[in-house]
């Protein structure tokens, strides 16, 4: 279960993009 910097950098991004995504469509759906 050791992961590399870079890796978890990957992992990070990739979290930040889907909850920018889920944020996204919250607000298309409020609007």
């Amino acid at each position: 279960m050791i992961s590399t910097p870079d890796q978890r950098r990957g992992f990070s991004l990739i979290e930040l993009l889907v909850a920018i995504f889920i944020i996204a469509i919250l607000i298309a759906l409020l609007l």
